[in-house]
């Protein structure tokens, strides 16, 4: 039986890992092309410590903004469409072609170099989901500067921590965000407490003012500037600038993400490689390859997520990408994106589980999907993409059987990643073709079956393995820590941003240098497919037995009337733990009590004994509307509503638990208290025991 291509794919980008990726980067401008591909080296760390070390495309220099924009101009696209901004919010649409989004590109340039910025300088981007945003990043990069994007309405201590961490010279804002159908936030108490909290004082701070909430009296003697005037006057008087090309190594962006140790971690990405890294997966993972293919990324520019798939990718290919300011739900409501793939003939849709989640709550019958689907408006759409948080099977089985009836193929592809990793490591390959010839013509090759519950096999470049907590491999199908082998692939972080040590005793060291930790848990099953159960921390021991939350959730979730689930662990006298859950309904009209009903506890019950076992019986189960807290990026925080039940096992409802700043509606962790005290009053207190009583302090 022959292999599949996208196996031949990865089997030659990790035995010939420099054949292979110098292929990728050929098809990239560079201002100085690499004397070679990959240089594997050591680093000698200050505490005495060697690990091994990688460097892509040594002594290469390359522009990412020329790659993105200027390349397609040059080439002949410049009227092709670029951006597509959707704002239901504001209920505007803008589109930009690659010619004027260069013309804006470079004058913005212009500016900021005027105002001091120049190549090497870190600039942080505090911005909603609007073209100055995407307009800005692009002309920070033009300079050869490095952006640190910080999602637009984190809190003022949080932003102050990243100012401290990067040390930017000036900070990219707008007047306001605006939170789904909430009215608009003023970003300006957020910017100036923050800066008055940091230490690091950046010398400029230049804001877009947009029409539903402006930023009034700008501190011009403190560096506050009006965006929009600072263009106007250099576009009178011609000033642009031209792309700045840096080392391949060189950092094109910063991006936090949250530590352990409560300070963020700046993740560092490198110019060549992930320029190359992108503009492969693009094509090769999401099917997008050029002028006219459009690409719909529903997430947000302060996640890694959007840097890579709404920014840097689609318009490293040349595409048109949707830059959407709004919900899945509520803006103005559940069709939100299928009226939006209709639109602008989207391929490709990227969203989280949870944003599919909602929709199904509020539009149990999916009655807005089949009216879209029934006109045929979408037959463009070439793959629904899932990441961020593990997809259930049930709602990925659903939207195959949804898409192939109304005439899209039917892909739903759970791929899965990092912020460190800078693109998927696992995923299921749409043009398998592409990651042999990037311009390949074979483009209808049948992917890689899917399988639900899955994230699919590796992509290029990631040597993904599971071992035990002693470092050694473990057999296919057994669960484990995962992990990768060094180098990662080209879009793979190096370090941390000016944190060497951190790095290495964050990733390295738990394996003693062999591997890098992902921190999460799972296996790889007979086919080579990779199934992330949880992170490594949301493992539930009962009795001495380790159940992923990922795989509770999974048997719960497939349950009907269940919308939504989440599992943590219980303390129990007996057992230590036993798993809890939290569920939403997908009913219209959601019952009030916290406590479910018999039968649906004893329906619940019964798939997770069939499906897992029944030593991972359920301790018992909460329902409620609104109730399980998410970040912004739409990760479920188990840690949140596990501090909670543990505190209520001990009769300490109100007992303050610490909740990230990457939480996207603290009043739901309120909503989850309120419930647990319910039941805990109701029937948990006698049910549930910890195995010894805790100290009142």
């Amino acid at each position: 039986m022959s292999s599949h291509p996208q196996d031949e794919v990865q089997h030659h980008s990790l035995n010939d890992p420099e054949s292979f990726w110098a292929e990728q980067a050929s098809h990239l401008h560079w201002h100085k092309k690499p004397s070679s591909t990959l240089s594997i080296t050591s680093k000698s760390l200050k505490s005495g410590i060697d690990h091994d070390h990688w460097e892509w495309f040594p002594d290469g220099e390359i522009s990412t903004c020329y790659n993105c924009v200027d390349r397609h101009v040059e080439a002949g696209h410049g009227d092709h469409t670029a951006i597509i901004w959707d704002s239901p919010v504001t209920k505007t649409k803008q589109k930009f072609s690659y010619k004027q989004l260069q013309k804006e590109v470079e004058t913005f340039a212009g500016v900021l170099r005027e105002e001091g910025v120049k190549k090497g300088d870190v600039v942080l981007i505090y911005m909603p989901m609007i073209p100055a945003a995407l307009i800005g990043t692009l002309a920070v990069s033009r300079l050869g500067a490095i952006h640190a994007v910080v999602f637009g309405g984190f809190a003022p201590a949080s932003l102050a921590q990243r100012i401290d961490a990067s040390k930017p010279v000036a900070i990219l804002t707008a007047s306001c965000g605006i939170d789904g159908a909430k009215p608009p936030t003023s970003y300006k108490p957020f910017i100036t407490e923050a800066i008055s909290l940091s230490s690091h004082k950046p010398e400029k701070t230049i804001i877009w003012q947009r029409d539903q909430l402006r930023w009034d009296n700008l501190d011009k003697p403190n560096g506050e500037r009006n965006w929009q005037r600072l263009v106007k006057s250099a576009g009178s008087r011609g000033v642009k600038a031209d792309c700045v090309p840096v080392k391949s190594s060189d950092g094109i962006y910063i991006i936090y993400t949250s530590g352990t140790t409560g300070l963020p971690k700046g993740v560092l990405r490198e110019a060549g490689g992930h320029a190359v890294g992108l503009h492969l997966s693009i094509s090769y993972l999401f099917g997008i390859h050029g002028p006219g293919d459009v690409m719909f990324c529903a997430s947000d520019i302060g996640w890694v997520v959007g840097h890579s798939y709404i920014l840097y990718a689609p318009l490293l290919t040349g595409a048109s990408t949707v830059l959407f300011e709004g919900k899945p739900v509520g803006t103005p409501d559940s069709g939100t994106f299928w009226r939006i793939i209709e639109e602008y003939k989207v391929n490709t849709l990227f969203t989280a589980p949870t944003a599919l989640r909602a929709i199904r709550r509020d539009d149990p019958e999916n009655k807005m999907f089949k009216t879209v689907g029934e006109r045929r408006g979408l037959k463009t759409l070439k793959a629904l993409f899932l990441a961020g948080e593990r997809s259930e099977p049930s709602i990925i089985t659903m939207y195959q059987e949804l898409l192939k009836k109304y005439g899209a193929p039917g892909h739903v592809i759970d791929n899965w990643w990092s912020s460190e990793s800078g693109s998927p490591i696992s995923g299921v390959a749409l043009v398998p073709h592409a990651g042999k010839d990037r311009k390949t013509t074979i483009r209808d090759h049948e992917p890689l079956g899917i399988k639900p519950g899955s994230a699919g096999k590796a992509m290029p470049g990631f040597d993904v393995r599971i071992v035990d907590d002693s470092g050694k491999e473990v057999e296919k199908g057994k669960m484990g820590n995962i992990v990768l082998g060094m180098p990662l692939a080209p879009t793979g972080f190096r370090t941390l941003w000016q944190d060497e040590e951190r790095f290495y005793k964050g990733y390295l060291k738990r394996f003693e240098g062999k591997w890098i930790d992902t921190g999460d848990a799972g296996m790889i099953d007979e086919d080579g497919y990779i199934h992330v159960m949880s992170r490594s921390d949301d493992i539930i021991n009962v009795a001495a037995h380790r159940f992923s939350t990922g795989s509770i959730e999974q048997a719960i979730s497939s349950h009907p009337t269940i919308a939504e689930c989440c599992v943590v662990g219980v303390p129990d006298a007996l057992k230590g733990h036993l798993p809890f859950a939290f569920v939403t309904l997908s009913t219209a009209d959601h019952p009030t009590s916290a406590i479910p009903s018999d039968q649906l506890f004893a329906e619940v019950q019964k798939l997770v004994r069939t499906q897992i076992g029944a030593i991972a019986s359920l301790g018992g189960m909460i329902q409620g509307k609104g109730m399980i807290p998410k970040t912004r990026s739409g990760k479920t925080l188990r840690r949140v509503l596990r501090e909670l039940v543990e505190n209520a096992v001990h009769g300490d409802f109100d007992k303050e638990v610490q909740v990230p700043a990457t939480v996207e509606d603290a009043a739901v962790v309120e909503v989850a208290r309120e419930k647990i005290a319910e039941y805990f009053r109701e029937k948990g207190g006698e049910l549930h025991k910890a195995t010894e009583a805790r100290a009142k302090l």
